[in-house]
């Protein structure tokens, strides 16, 4: 059966049946992949000048959406779990259900995903580190 997603994709619909069922002040850890502009295109060769200051526009970019959206992670008694966001522009962060749609709805998200156990096939359980 479809069901509509009103996070504009930014959450899968199967994870966000699951935060459905949550009490309203339990908390799930996900990681939010941030919006980050860069300005430029990287899909010509670049020199090692443009790659350094590719690297530090990346790194200001996620920086600003990250000071954004840790108002957010707040309101919502929500921690980050690291400092800094990743290379990807990536932050693990422990919030509730509510605090996940909101930053769903963030125009600084790209993404918000659960930080799931890992099943290898073999039937054994495996944490993710």
């Amino acid at each position: 059966m479809y069901q509509r997603n009103p996070f504009n994709h930014k959450i899968s619909v199967d994870f966000a049946n699951r935060l459905s069922h949550l009490q309203p002040q339990q908390k799930v850890r996900v990681i939010v992949f941030l919006h980050l502009d860069n300005g430029k295109n990287c899909a010509t060769r670049q020199s090692p000048a443009e790659r350094k200051a590719a690297i530090e526009a990346i790194r200001n970019s996620a920086k600003q959406a990250f000071d954004y959206i840790l108002n957010i992670i707040k309101d919502f008694g929500g921690k980050p779990l690291t400092e800094n966001p990743g290379a990807l522009g990536q932050i693990p962060v422990e919030i509730c259900a509510a605090g996940v749609n909101a930053l769903a709805e963030s125009d600084m998200v790209k993404a918000v995903l659960e930080d799931q156990t890992i099943q290898p096939s073999d039937g054994t359980e495996s944490n993710n580190p």
